[in-house]
């Protein structure tokens, strides 16, 4: 397999830790000292026989971060957009390229920069067995995660026809997929039991997905096939779920059961380093009456104080304070805009 990461997210959700030239992959979230990107690329090595056969696409702001972060990447693996398009633009130019290195044989799988893992020997049977699956149902292969909760912020994916067993791991045609959907949806599907998380990892041989971006999404492949990526600001800035995969007849998916977390936002991390302590605390913190907290600062000589606080975020990093209450994690999305239309904080992004 040639493995791909998809390393140009933002990350804006963990602002003000991620920024835009620092953002969420770049970063140390679990406390390991190993930033997120690379600690994807060391548990992709193996699968991609060492460094030769590792790949990342980037945005060009961020590509000599990539090169700080993963030094052992060859330059010619290290695929740079000049704009970034979202992910359809990014798989369909990376398999190209792949599929003229190699051959549109070669299978080749694509992955967020930024998840967590708990089993690598149960991630590595997972991705052996989708690649098999890729291979002989020449298919477009998807992993999906055991959902654990009704959670909003996930993409679904539903099963439909089983067909069989690949490495012992069941696998089924993908019915449809559903976009973060709301809380009585979510808890819909997790009642049905035929529901799994998109993990945003998929595998297939690169010739497959060609071909199928031909038909569905030709406003794509076709000008990355004539001009290459000199063209892609003109590109449609469109996901691959939605350029592809929703339309796909090719599409399987792998449930699987692997430990992983997104790391979407600042309640990941109370999650990940949650204990029988009454706050999580990557800072020194000093709480009176304070509990089910999370309280992170970039610099270990700051000091935060709280006095009868509840179910709150406080992060500290430089001269910004973000303090939230857990259930609008996800409306940091709304104040980045607000920032953005401000010409005296455009430092702070």
């Amino acid at each position: 397999m040639i493995p791909v990461i998809l390393a140009g997210g933002k990350g804006e959700r963990f602002w003000p830790l991620s920024r835009k030239q620092r953002p969420k992959q770049f970063l140390s979230l679990d406390g390991s000292g190993k930033s997120l990107l690379q600690a994807t690329a060391d548990r992709l090595l193996d699968l991609a026989g060492g460094w030769d056969g590792l790949w990342v696409i980037t945005a060009a702001h961020l590509a000599e971060g990539v090169r700080e972060q993963l030094p052992k990447l060859p330059e010619t693996n290290l695929l740079v957009e000049i704009e970034g398009r979202d992910t359809a633009p990014a798989v369909a130019w990376a398999t190209l390229e792949i599929a003229q290195r190699y051959g549109e044989d070669t299978i080749v799988g694509f992955f967020p920069a930024d998840p967590w893992i708990e089993n690598l020997a149960a991630f590595h049977q997972t991705l052996r067995a989708a690649a098999a699956l890729a291979e002989q149902q020449q298919a477009i292969a998807t992993i999906g995660i055991t959902p654990t909760s009704p959670a909003t912020g996930y993409g679904y994916i539903e099963q439909g026809e089983s067909i069989g067993r690949f490495d012992k791991l069941a696998t089924y045609k993908v019915k449809r997929f559903t976009e973060k959907p709301d809380r009585p949806t979510a808890e819909s599907f997790l009642a049905q039991g035929c529901f799994s998380w998109n993990s945003g990892i998929f595998i297939f041989p690169a010739g497959v997905a060609l071909s199928e971006l031909h038909t569905y999404a030709p406003e794509i492949i076709e000008p990355l096939e004539k001009h290459g990526a000199a063209i892609y600001p003109k590109l449609p800035k469109i996901s691959i779920d939605y350029a592809l995969m929703e339309k796909t007849q090719r599409a399987y998916v792998l449930p699987s059961d692997f430990g992983w977390d997104d790391l979407g936002d600042w309640n990941a991390i109370d999650r990940l380093l949650k204990t029988d302590q009454p706050n999580v605390e990557v800072a020194k913190h000093i709480g009176l009456d304070t509990q089910n907290s999370l309280f992170y600062s970039e610099n270990t000589d700051d000091l935060i104080v709280t006095i009868g606080l509840d179910d709150l975020v406080v992060v500290r990093d430089g001269n910004i304070t973000l303090i939230t209450h857990k259930d609008r994690t996800q409306d940091i999305k709304q104040v980045l805009k607000q920032i953005q239309t401000q010409p005296d904080l455009q430092d702070l992004l």
